[in-house]
């Protein structure tokens, strides 16, 4: 079902290395408060879970909570933190793999709904959050909006990232609604640059209220970030809220 890309062993093993600082307190805390608030007392359920960055500290504030991940790679980094009985993890796509149970919250963080290449894969997803729900449940996405105001006619290249260490820019086809994104990373002391990319169907935040719609689920709030911050037309992402009806 799902066209996402494999995230491979030797990405999995430096993954959270090259993302401490979205891991760092000042920039999780704000997702564990939301993300806590909303769950309340009962279960979540996270999408596309990765090596752990957000799912293992909710579950440590205690908030119990289960993932689905693509990647059996960045699942096994995650299992170094945590076992199996303290966060469950199933190994599948977050568009058709069905876990046990109901959850109070499903929550799918920093872009990775992108992953899904087509329009069908992500309303699946939204599809697939409403089926684990309960009624009264949230599912909450956090997605940047497409930079799309800085391409001017003829340019196909938004950079987004310049950095001593890290050089990343996005490329863009505005008719199947895919971005590139290229990453090129100074490894060791040598100064050698390595080369990486991955592709994302990017969307615009009508388009998934309308998924959203396609699912039976309610938009609720859109905020600008974790912090609650208004969501305006100058925001670089926004943070959605949709709920299960009762």
């Amino acid at each position: 079902m799902t066209s996402s890309e494999l995230w491979t062993r030797e990405t999995a093993e430096r993954y959270d290395a090259e993302e401490r600082e979205h891991s760092s307190p000042a920039v999780l805390g704000p997702a564990l408060d939301f993300l806590t608030e909303l769950a309340g007392d009962g279960r979540a359920l996270e999408f596309a879970i990765g090596t752990g960055r957000v799912g293992v500290p909710l579950r440590e504030r205690g908030v119990p909570v289960v993932g689905i991940e693509l990647s059996e790679h960045m699942a096994a980094v995650l299992r170094r933190k945590a076992d199996e009985a303290t966060l469950p993890v199933a190994l599948g796509d977050m568009a058709t793999t069905v876990v046990p149970g109901e959850f109070a919250l499903v929550y799918l963080v920093y872009n990775t709904i992108s992953n899904l290449l087509t329009q069908d894969e992500q309303v699946e997803c939204f599809r697939n959050a409403a089926r684990h729900l309960r009624p009264g449940g949230r599912f909450v996405i956090e997605l940047g909006v497409p930079p799309l105001r800085f391409l001017p006619p003829g340019q196909v290249a938004v950079p987004f990232d310049v950095s001593e260490r890290h050089l990343g820019f996005d490329t863009f086809d505005l008719v199947q609604q895919i971005l590139v994104s290229h990453h090129f990373t100074r490894d060791g002391a040598a100064g050698a640059y390595r080369r990486d990319d991955s592709q994302h169907r990017y969307a615009w935040p009508a388009e998934l209220d309308l998924m959203a719609r396609i699912a039976g689920l309610e938009l609720e709030r859109r905020v600008g970030d974790w912090d609650g911050s208004p969501f305006t037309q100058d925001c670089a992402k926004h943070v959605s809220v949709w709920r299960k009806p009762v």
